[in-house]
């Protein structure tokens, strides 16, 4: 049997102020082609050219990824402002779209930092536009000098619910991982389980409650050296099985039981 195909959502960029592109980073790919073990297809941003129920008949799982565009407030009812950065409708439109019916049908997929917010924004919460301004916390923003190496290194704990779906998965309650991302969780949406928190109290791991497959998604990104990182490993492992169960029976694997 061929391996299972998962859509990795791109997201769109212009080079040199007029060619328009659509792409996804390496490493993603690498992420989903040798750790979950499925052939990664990147998927247009594009509503004129793509659905949400053509993707979901092409591709056996979803990867949401990050990208430096952030959801445009109006999917939360909250007015545009500078603090909220640049936005990318096309991906607004498929994305939390794609989201909800895959909840519905129970077909798996994995949330990345910008499709981690996506997915609370999706079930109805909303997010904060710069974390880094909130009282209290601390900067999660990529470090703006430095190797890729020295940006995606870890730099916070995640402490998970004792007995939660991370905690199982991870085999620990506690996990190092990097951070790259300026806003994150306010309000957390309808059936969205926060699962995980860094030490200033930002959301980090979230599932659907009820959902009747795999939802998991983080804050951090799991892709970078997820071939060995002990964190990213399992989670990219895990999300590979689901969408090998989906393959196979086109039902919904279960995620693990909370606590």
């Amino acid at each position: 049997m061929a391996r299972p195909v998962i859509g990795i959502i791109s997201n769109r960029h212009t080079i040199n102020d007029e060619y328009v592109v659509h792409a996804a980073g390496e490493i993603n790919v690498h992420a989903v082609g040798q750790v979950s073990e499925a052939v990664p297809m990147m998927i247009p941003c594009d509503p004129s050219v793509v659905n949400v129920d053509d993707l979901m008949e092409c591709c056996d799982g979803f990867l949401f990824t990050g990208g430096r565009a952030n959801v445009h407030p109006e999917h939360y009812d909250e007015p545009e402002t500078a603090a909220h950065g640049d936005f990318d409708h096309g991906r607004d439109e498929i994305s939390l779209a794609l989201i909800r019916a895959l909840v519905e049908r129970g077909q798996p997929f994995l949330g990345v930092c910008r499709g981690f917010q996506e997915v609370n924004v999706a079930m109805g919460g909303s997010l904060y536009p710069e974390i880094r301004d909130l009282p209290g916390r601390d900067n999660h923003r990529m470090p703006p000098d430095g190797t890729l190496e020295e940006k995606f290194a870890l730099r916070h704990e995640v402490t998970f619910s004792d007995g939660g779906v991370f905690h199982q998965l991870m085999g620990a309650r506690k996990v190092l991982t990097n951070t790259l991302h300026g806003q994150g969780i306010k309000q957390p949406g309808s059936r969205i389980v926060i699962d995980g928190h860094a030490p200033d109290g930002t959301p980090e791991a979230i599932y659907v409650e009820g959902a009747p497959g795999f939802t998991l998604s983080v804050q951090w990104h799991p892709e970078w050296n997820a071939a060995n990182d002990p964190v990213s490993r399992p989670l990219f492992e895990a999300f590979g099985a689901a969408v090998r169960d989906w393959q196979v029976a086109r039902q919904p694997r279960p995620m693990l039981k909370s606590a």
